[in-house]
């Protein structure tokens, strides 16, 4: 095996293991979080939490989403197709031997 091959195959390990380890600090505060209990501890009466209610003023239902991503798939799917045909269309075949 080559030098160079050896040192970007142990390259793209070490980047693997450093994105890997960087997803896992990104992650790891939301996993890590707990609810500390208020100072003087659960046995004191407290205050209840304020009530909020919610007011949806606006929103996109569910079937315009479901709409958007059949038409993206089918629009994906169609220029996947033209874009096979064309580069089909350009490969030369081998002349035939007589």
């Amino acid at each position: 095996m080559n030098r160079i091959h050896l040192i970007r195959r142990a390259a793209g390990i070490l980047a693997g293991f450093a994105g890997a380890l960087l997803a896992l600090a990104a992650a790891s505060p939301a996993a890590l979080a707990v609810r500390l209990p208020p100072p003087g501890g659960y046995d004191r009466p407290g205050q209840p939490p304020p009530q909020v209610h919610t007011i949806v003023t606006g929103g996109m239902p569910g079937w315009q989403i479901t709409l958007i991503a059949a038409a993206a798939a089918v629009v994906a799917a169609t220029m996947a197709v033209i874009v096979d045909r064309a580069w089909a269309a350009r490969r030369h075949l081998p002349a035939r031997a007589a």
